[in-house]
């Protein structure tokens, strides 16, 4: 009989700074699986005790000195996907896949941190804008060849494809998470093979943001988001979903990410 799964996808922005927001989470939310991105955690040094401490007996997690790391935490059973690629060619950690086991049958889960790309959105004169392209056409073909099912990817994608899913959409068209290369790729991506579960719940034509800078003093009162942060699941999957939510009062928790939580609710 299906059950009750909740998943919570969070660029955490260094998990050992933050374990204890990360406590909190699991205590409010109780969710079932957490996907992580930005550890900056090296495997060594991964507090895997702490975790399973909170009920999150399984685990797998790929990170590094300083930045970038992705982890999976779960209650359930997971089988780590192993040989995932080494996308542009760099072992940067940015990718872990695994496939949970459900009452109603496995599910595969991807979890990515996709690069920021830096702030010139010319891939001639920024060679870390032309690796977040290239890495998403790389992740794309990928996924078309695999074409994926009972799949669920999440994960900062460190794109927000939508118009409304940026403050000012005329005045982001040329900045960096926004701009037409970025956004056609990212359609592109997920028209291999998925649907945006957030969208699902929230119509395009509504705001919705997971990602407020630090720069800005008063994040609520501006209010100049951009939807960084995603959930997509195969077709197959949507009769499964039951909900969603930005948890935004996270970002006013004691020294907060910039990102905040996103849930998301099947029963599986």
């Amino acid at each position: 009989m299906a059950q009750l799964m909740r998943l919570v996808t969070w660029n955490i922005n260094s998990l050992r700074l933050r374990l204890p927001r990360l406590e909190n989470l699991a205590t409010e939310l109780a969710p079932d699986v957490i996907c992580l991105q930005e550890t900056k955690v090296p495997d060594p040094l991964f507090p895997a005790d702490a975790l399973r401490a909170l009920g999150f007996e399984h685990l797998h997690y790929k990170g590094m000195k300083g930045y970038n790391g992705v982890a999976i935490l779960s209650r359930h059973p997971i089988t780590p996907l192993e040989s995932l690629p080494d996308w542009y060619g760099k072992e940067d950690c940015r990718h872990v896949g695994a496939v949970i086991t459900t009452p109603s049958g496995p599910v595969e889960l991807h979890d990515f941190y996709v690069p920021a790309g830096g702030d010139i959105p010319d891939p001639d004169a920024n060679p870390k804008f032309a690796h977040k392209l290239a890495f998403v056409e790389e992740v794309t073909e990928w996924f078309a060849a695999r074409k994926p099912q009972r799949a669920i990817l999440v994960g900062d994608l460190n794109i927000a494809p939508l118009e409304h899913d940026v403050w000012s959409h005329k005045q982001l068209l040329k900045i960096v998470s926004h701009t037409p290369p970025e956004t056609e790729r990212l359609n592109r991506w997920m028209e291999t093979g998925f649907v945006d579960a957030m969208r699902h719940f929230v119509p395009p034509q509504e705001k919705l943001y997971t990602w407020w800078s630090y720069r800005n003093r008063d994040w609520k009162k501006s209010n100049r988001g951009r939807r960084l942060d995603h959930v997509w699941v195969t077709p197959d999957l949507i009769p499964n979903l039951t909900g969603m939510t930005v948890v935004r009062e996270a970002r006013d928790w004691t020294s907060p990410s910039d990102h905040v939580p996103v849930v998301a609710d099947f029963q599986l």
